[in-house]
């Protein structure tokens, strides 16, 4: 068993409280670990930290803070071996992919807000009232308190910490406590190149993260997290007035035309909803196919759902892992147990094998938009079809889902794409693809989905604040 450990003020400490929880590795159902269930007492040193951190921090020249997250996104991709099997104990993922889809995109994240970092802009200095003159400085907001969750626990954490350090902002984070050694880790190696206190890492539960909001110190709080817990921590920070970044939950409609290339739709949705076992909040699980192409279709997309294998990190040729957690699967199998008669699940529909929490790659045909499947996410292997009649129709159920964080139209149209595009009332709209993200374009929700939003310039500027500066010119 490795003992975790909290990280503050540069170095790794005991919890007060003396309290840990196991740490499972979701591909054998086994304890590897223990981490620290941290108390409110935890929470204030780690924040007193970050707090005596921050005035040097943000004096510090964007051209600094540039070099240190190069030198921070070098020191991840020197070690990108230990990323890998420490992240891969931490959720169960396949090995093959882990190094490309994760680690290297951490490194690059970190490199794209340390040249970011250099180039905020703002309004041009100028005379807007006779004999004084305006201009607009954009400032670090202070300590950002974040929360992370489990599904994708190393980069979720760079998606935060990246553009709060670049703004000058110093961070305390609590990862879930299901998944906290990749972003423990992370720490460690940022601990090389950011003064002491810049980053601290506590684990804990809820109550912990409760501890964590609620405290005096924080200017800020993100959290990347269900509805449930967005709502608490906007409700707790509002108390103190506190800016709030929430990224939530999703249920993302995934549009299939009649005229769209059905073969390649089917494998790139297969991709899109199977992807990291369906944990995901963009995931490509609930589709709307047209009524015309829909017989076809299934039978394209069972067939991919079929060669979409789960199995454990070192197995050959699977595609995803298992789900996070004994609790997690249960979930996932209790919306299968509850579908109405009226849906069929072609392909898949139960645990795989009896070590570990693996699911298999399941379709489920016949739903209608007040079904639970449909409007509540699932947030396992499980993708769902629905059919429509025409463009009207599947815009009004698309938009009709409490989430609004992605979608996907699949058509070789373009007036088609431009139209549902601008329609569906969610932050990203992908076109005959599902899934990809890059550093330089912003990824945030609407309606429960939350608000902010992370990657891109957009994020960087959602952890500054503005001032207006007037001189009187007659002095």
């Amino acid at each position: 068993m490795t003992t975790l450990r909290n990280f503050v003020d540069g170095a790794y400490v005991d919890p007060t409280s003396g309290r840990t929880s196991d740490v499972v590795d979701p591909s054998t159902g086994e304890a590897y670990a223990t981490a620290p269930v941290s108390s409110a007492e935890d929470v204030d040193r780690a924040l007193q930290a970050a707090a005596r951190a921050f005035p040097a921090w943000r004096d510090a020249t964007p051209g600094e803070r540039q070099l240190a997250l190069l030198r921070l996104a070098d020191a991840i991709e020197a070690r990108t071996q230990d990323f890998v099997d420490t992240e891969v104990r931490n959720t169960g993922k396949p090995l093959g992919i882990m190094a490309t889809d994760e680690v290297a995109p951490s490194s690059d994240h970190f490199r794209f807000f340390a040249g970011a970092a250099r180039v905020l802009e703002g309004a041009s200095a100028g005379e807007y009232l006779a004999g004084h003159t305006s201009f607009v400085r954009r400032e670090p907001i202070g300590v950002c308190a974040q929360v992370t969750p489990w599904n994708y626990p190393l980069m979720m954490a760079v998606w935060k910490i990246a553009p709060a350090l670049a703004a000058g902002n110093t961070v305390v984070l609590k990862p879930s406590d299901t998944t906290p050694a990749s972003t423990l880790l992370l720490a460690e190696v940022a601990a090389e190149f950011l003064p002491a206190g810049v980053l601290n890492v506590v684990c804990g539960d809820r109550d912990t993260g409760r501890a964590l909001v609620d405290h005096r110190i924080p200017d800020m709080v993100s959290i990347t997290g269900s509805v449930r817990a967005g709502m608490e921590v906007a409700g707790s920070a509002a108390h103190d007035v506190k800016r709030v970044h929430l990224e939530l939950g999703g249920k993302a409609p995934v549009i299939v035309f009649g005229d769209a290339d059905l073969a390649a739709a089917a494998e790139g949705i297969a991709v899109g909803g199977y992807y990291n076992a369906g944990q995901d909040c963009t995931a490509a699980t609930r589709v709307l196919v047209h009524e015309s192409v829909h017989a076809d279709f299934v039978a394209a997309l069972t067939a991919q759902a079929r060669t979409q294998r789960t199995g454990r990190p070192d197995e050959e040729g699977i595609a995803y892992g298992p789900v996070n957690s004994a609790n997690q699967l249960e979930q996932v199998l209790g919306f299968l147990d509850r579908l109405p008669d009226h849906a069929r699940v072609l392909t898949g529909g139960h645990r795989q094998g009896d070590v570990g929490f693996f699911h298999e790659a399941t379709v489920v045909d016949g739903l209608r938009q007040d079904d639970e499947a449909s409007q509540v996410e699932i947030f396992g292997p499980v993708i769902t079809v629905q059919t429509f009649r025409d463009e009207a129709e599947v815009i009004a159920l698309a938009n009709g889902v409490d989430y609004g964080l992605s979608s996907s139209v699949w058509t070789k149209d373009h007036g088609t794409a431009m139209r549902v595009s601008r329609a569906l009332d969610f932050g990203v709209v992908w076109i005959n693809t599902h899934i990809p993200f890059v550093s330089e374009m912003p990824h945030g929700g609407f309606k429960h989905s939350g608000y902010g939003k992370d990657l891109s310039m957009y994020s960087l500027e959602d952890y500054t604040r503005i001032k207006h500066v007037m001189t009187n010119l007659a002095g």
